[in-house]
């Protein structure tokens, strides 16, 4: 077999600040891969030209949300295919996860003054559109937390509100990442919102990180969303990173299902970068 000749998909804001990047570049020349980083929007990139077209660090997707599904549409061999990032990028999708027995942490969907935030102290709000935190923020005023749900909600977006799961603190979150299905590895996420910082578009979520052991429980909860995002797309998709906390019962709860463009933390887990090629490989062959 020749050499599984790949596009490794990013943006012009990512093509410097994307972590992955150095790390899989490095593993895929090893491998006598041949791959290429390229935006997703230059319009002189030969996409049938590539065995398959791996969907990255397009981080600038949220305001050109249409743009880039359309794009997608029209990209042969891409991974994760056009349906699952069309269902994908709108985080609504975990009303549908829920309604099929995975647990999410409790969300409220357009909060609006006056409205039952539940029996929570503190809450989270932010768009149903997003990625790295923007429009986020952590609450303790039930006055700001109806402020931003509607202002998101004027700007044209679906908000949403959930209580803030104490054990972020000190536990983190458990990233666990997969590759065709396989489980890779898993980091400790540390926690990200700080109480009183309001709204910021500048946070990194790649400090106080750590590799971890994820539990029985959570290897089942993880299955179970992917396995249901299967279905509902029609797809099985190349990657995935489930993002998981511990609610206040001990049992593990969906934050996010990633399936667009996850970080993979390859700098604690150089063996993943490994793992994708696999997977990618597989794929192709």
């Amino acid at each position: 077999m020749s050499a599984v000749r790949f596009a490794y998909v990013t943006s012009r804001i990512a093509l410097d600040r994307d972590a992955d990047l150095p790390i899989l570049q490095r593993a895929a020349q090893d491998r006598e891969f041949e791959m290429a980083a390229v935006h997703w929007d230059d319009p002189g990139v030969d996409w049938a030209a590539f065995d398959a077209v791996v969907v990255r660090s397009c981080w600038d997707y949220i305001t050109r949300r249409e743009e880039f599904l359309a794009w997608a549409d029209t990209v042969p061999h891409l991974h994760n295919s056009a349906p699952i990032l069309r269902w994908n990028t709108d985080k609504t999708y975990l009303r549908e996860l829920e309604t099929s027995g995975v647990p999410i942490i409790p969300t409220l969907w357009d909060l609006r003054e006056g409205d039952d935030p539940g029996p929570a102290t503190e809450w989270v709000v932010k768009p149903a559109v997003s990625s790295g935190s923007k429009g986020t923020a952590r609450w303790d005023d039930l006055t700001q937390v109806y402020a931003h749900s509607e202002a998101l909600q004027r700007d044209g977006h679906v908000s949403m509100t959930q209580p803030y799961v104490a054990s972020v603190d000190d536990e983190g979150e458990t990233a666990m990442l997969f590759y065709g299905g396989r489980f890779s590895h898993a980091v400790r996420k540390g926690p990200l919102l700080q109480l009183g910082e309001g709204i910021r578009d500048d946070r990194d979520g790649r400090g106080e990180n750590r590799v971890r052991t994820p539990t029985d429980q959570q290897h089942e909860v993880a299955r179970r969303a992917i396995d249901v995002a299967t279905r509902l797309t029609g797809d099985t998709p190349l990657y995935a990173r489930v993002d998981l906390v511990t609610g206040d019962h001990g049992d593990p709860m969906l934050i996010e299902l990633e399936l667009t463009e996850p970080y993979f933390f390859l700098e604690y887990a150089p063996e993943g970068a490994s793992n994708l090629l696999r997977a990618i490989e597989s794929l192709v062959s």
